[in-house]
């Protein structure tokens, strides 16, 4: 089969491989990428290309030592009839997706006589949307997984075609799950396309009422509320993390807090009644940075002022006056 591929950020790249792999068999070729155009990033704001458009060009050079034809690379702002045209003219049979970023069109899809197939990180019908692994973190979800579904005219809505599900343990990040999220989805292509390419594969309908929706996340998202309890705001913090990160106010600095839970023991002996929500009240040896929130206290330990490095709890102090006792956001 002759497919596209449309992807963007890192979590896309190990399938992406996978599909290179497959290629010296023969009976499956990446004829083109499509993903985001480059985009401005770091501090200086240069435009440079997704993670996906970064392995495509990598693994195109592989291709063409090998005396293999370059990839056709496609950046497009929007799927216009000019992009169209480029697309029909690889011939394809199958599109895959994985977090391209936007939705396919009938038109768009009508160029793949095999139609397209999606993968999604979460369990469709949970979690339909572009935050899922965020979604699942923030709701305390003790399990989650990975999703193959076809393309439909609905976001997310399509058949099933594979589906994995892995525990969580309630200590990772986004970073976490989506490392182990693109080598899962990696390890489920191969078997997946070769029943596909033999009519052997049938999807299962979604149980569409049981559906639930996740949306975008933004900067302002990682603002903590130090009225929300330690365990909501230690969920967000794992859930935002590596982007946009959990950020607060020290005086006019913004301030990342990096790695933080729950306040396991009781309230430092010195505190006689609640503190107002944002209070640094101390530390603890194990715990670090003890923060006083609308319920419970958050150990926090490692943070990072937005101009400096990220550092562990005792390095932050030694370099920061008067931190104990003041009041944050």
């Amino acid at each position: 089969m002759r497919i596209v591929y449309a992807g963007s950020p890192g979590i896309a790249v190990p399938a992406l491989e996978t599909l290179a792999d497959l290629e010296p068999a023969g009976e499956h070729e990446v004829v083109g990428i499509v993903t985001n155009p480059d985009s401005p990033r770091g501090r200086h704001g240069k435009p440079e290309p997704t993670e996906v458009s970064v392995a495509a060009a990598r693994l195109s050079e592989n291709r063409t030592a090998r005396g293999m034809p370059a990839w056709v690379q496609l950046k497009p702002e929007n799927h216009s009839a000019e992009v169209l045209d480029q697309i029909a003219a690889l011939k394809p049979d199958l599109l895959i997706s994985f977090a391209y970023g936007r939705l396919f069109g009938p038109r768009f899809l009508g160029l793949f006589p095999q139609g397209g197939i999606n993968i999604h990180p979460s369990l469709l019908p949970r979690y339909r949307g572009p935050t899922p692994i965020q979604a699942a973190i923030l709701a305390g979800d003790r399990e989650t997984g990975i999703t193959i579904q076809t393309l439909a005219k609905e976001m997310d809505a399509g058949d099933i075609l594979a589906q994995e599900r892995f525990p969580l343990s309630g200590k990772e990040t986004t970073g976490d799950v989506s490392a182990l999220v693109a080598h899962k989805a990696a390890a489920l292509l191969p078997d997946l396309l070769e029943r596909l390419s033999r009519g052997m594969l049938i999807g299962r309908p979604q149980a569409h009422e049981q559906a639930s929706f996740c949306s975008l996340i933004t900067k302002e998202d990682g603002r903590i509320d130090w009225s929300w309890s330690a365990a909501c705001i230690a969920a967000r913090i794992r859930a935002f993390t590596p982007w946009p990160l959990s950020w607060t106010l020290h005086g006019e600095q913004y301030l990342y807090i990096l790695e933080g839970k729950p306040f396991t023991a009781a309230e430092p002996a010195a505190q006689t009644k609640p503190a107002v929500p944002g209070t640094v009240l101390g530390i603890d040896k194990q715990e670090g940075i003890l923060i006083q929130t609308g319920e419970g206290v958050l150990g926090v330990t490692r943070l990072q002022y937005r101009t400096r490095k990220a550092l562990a709890w005792r390095s932050f102090l030694n370099g920061t006056r008067n931190f104990i006792g003041s009041s944050l956001g």
